[in-house]
């Protein structure tokens, strides 16, 4: 007999706040997390808002000396993952571990150390690169940081299909859970 448990949490980093709860309420207050772009100066830009995050700050989910080790996307996955367990009430142990996996999307991956690892590149030679750089941007150490951190040792992907990529994910999930073992 075949025993299927699918237990979800909500792990949100978005432009209304860092958790579920504060980006909630955040909606539901009517708040807008659109403004002007803060990140770096848009004056040349023809769009100058965007939704950024704001005041995430990474240590309080990864370990300092990881934190340079991974692109943005990487520390908002791992802070959205923490939620999402911590809401679920999910404990990944030895009981479980193969049963649990991670899906995570990106609809770009690493882009800011793309940027920064070609200024070093082309101002201090290729011997500046960062030993990190491909581990920073690729999209599935996304899933594969969450899957080490967290001990999930089931099925373990990440989607890179832009706009369409939170969609994707969640229809490859579907398609996975029947033909999982616990499925």
């Amino acid at each position: 007999m075949s025993r299927r448990v699918v237990v979800t949490g909500v792990g949100l980093v978005s432009p209304l706040g860092i958790g579920t709860e504060d980006t909630w309420q955040g909606v539901r207050s009517g708040k807008s997390g659109i403004a002007t772009i803060a990140a770096f100066d848009p004056t040349e830009f023809a769009c100058r808002i965007a939704g950024e995050v704001k005041n995430f700050d990474p240590h309080r989910y990864i370990e300092k000396k990881e934190v340079k080790k991974m692109g943005r996307f990487i520390q908002f996955a791992i802070a959205a993952s923490d939620c999402a367990l911590s809401g679920s009430g999910l404990k990944v142990d030895g009981e479980n571990e193969e049963l649990v996996g991670v899906y995570i999307g990106s609809g770009i991956g690493g882009f800011e150390v793309i940027e920064r690892e070609h200024k070093a590149l082309l101002e201090h030679g290729p011997r500046r690169i960062s030993p990190f750089f491909i581990p920073a941007t690729i999209v599935n150490l996304a899933s594969g940081y969450v899957s080490i951190r967290t001990g999930a040792k089931g099925p373990n992907s990440a989607t890179a299909t832009a706009c369409t990529t939170s969609a994707h994910s969640i229809g490859d999930s579907f398609r996975i859970i029947p033909h999982h073992p616990a499925g």
